[in-house]
């Protein structure tokens, strides 16, 4: 890699030094680039009038949301705990991991395909289940991270990202762009895709930065998100990701001496500062490379890597394979996230 200190132009990114890049750092936001980077889409959403019994199983593929609009609901991930919903909650399951969803943890589920059959008005997306017990109201709806190549990123969020609606009533945000979502869904009219899209979109977005502002301190670059310090170096390492950073430079953008920066940004981002720097490089190489335009040779000087050699044993020891699979491998995410997209639409056809 490239060992002047220097911070020097980047490929169509803010110029200048530090200071400058810490400038630019003040208007950015690392949630929306890591965003961003993975490409979040909207597939549907729709609302469901469900009376105990009820319980519904759902297969591995889209990522998942519920918000509970009135009653109450049990979520079981698979391999992990039931998680309590109650009146005004919203939660997310960003890996797309198979769960359960129901009024109790005792009533035995039923598959999500055979409800849809049977339950399902396609028309205006209503799932209408159950029996004649306590009812529940749900909006529930499916997205996806097309960014298959930023898994490592993608992981420092939970299986489930819970809000809990607490004493009162849910936030204005999330009741307003649930109640366009399921106008939307209710009354089809032209746009009415790419709006849903585009508001699920900000629902999860929204989501994600309200339960990263609640963390007090996970060991991700979320946990840098409400730490003012920490969070100027992050955005400015977001900014410019191709830039030579020093431990002395993004120490400079904190206002704090290199060795208490980085052991804070240690502990607040679970990584050293330079490997951090270091495994976001080689995570947006994987995705330059995955878009087929450029050559290996041009990503590794685009990153930062003087030689291919160099830049393939890096990318090897962080990825496990050689940047040479990527095409190949990216193909096989392709197909996953094409299955992904076409379940989804599944549910409404």
């Amino acid at each position: 890699m490239n060992s002047h200190s220097e911070v020097p132009v980047s490929h169509d990114r803010s110029s200048g030094n530090a200071q400058d890049y810490g400038m630019a750092a003040t208007r950015a936001d690392v949630l929306s680039q890591v965003l961003t980077l993975i490409r979040l889409r909207g597939e549907l959403v729709y609302s469901a009038q469900l009376r105990g019994p009820w319980s519904i199983a759902f297969p591995a593929g889209p990522a998942h949301f519920y918000f509970i609009s009135s009653g109450s609901a049990w979520l079981t991930p698979l391999g992990a705990a039931p998680v309590r919903l109650g009146c005004g909650d919203m939660v997310l399951l960003p890996h797309g991991t198979g769960h359960v969803v129901g009024d109790d943890l005792a009533t035995p589920p039923v598959p999500i395909g055979q409800v849809i059959g049977a339950h399902f008005d396609r028309d205006r997306s209503v799932l209408d289940y159950g029996g004649d017990g306590a009812a529940a109201s749900v909006v529930g709806g499916l997205f996806h991270f097309e960014g298959g190549s930023l898994a490592a990123i993608m992981a420092a969020l939970p299986l489930v990202v819970h809000l809990q609606a607490g004493p009162g009533k849910p936030p204005d945000w999330l009741n307003a762009l649930t109640h366009f979502l399921v106008k939307e869904s209710h009354e089809v009219e032209p746009g009415s895709s790419l709006m849903i899209s585009r508001l699920i979109d900000l629902l999860v977005i929204r989501t994600l930065r309200t339960w990263a502002a609640s963390q007090a301190h996970p060991n991700s670059w979320i946990g840098a998100i409400g730490d003012e310090r920490i969070g100027r170096a992050l955005n400015a390492i977001h900014a410019a990701p191709f830039a030579p950073w020093t431990v002395r430079q993004l120490a400079s953008l904190a206002t704090m001496s290199r060795t208490i920066f980085a052991e804070r940004f240690t502990a607040r981002v679970g990584e050293a500062p330079l490997q951090y720097v270091k495994r976001l490089k080689l995570t947006l190489a994987a995705d330059m490379l995955a878009g087929g335009a450029l050559r290996i040779t041009q990503v590794a000087e685009r990153v930062g890597y003087a030689s291919d050699a160099a830049f393939s044993r890096a990318f090897k020891a962080q990825f496990g394979y050689a940047p040479s699979e990527v095409v190949q491998r990216q193909h096989g995410i392709g197909g996953e996230d094409g299955a992904v997209a076409g379940g989804a639409r599944s549910v409404r056809a």
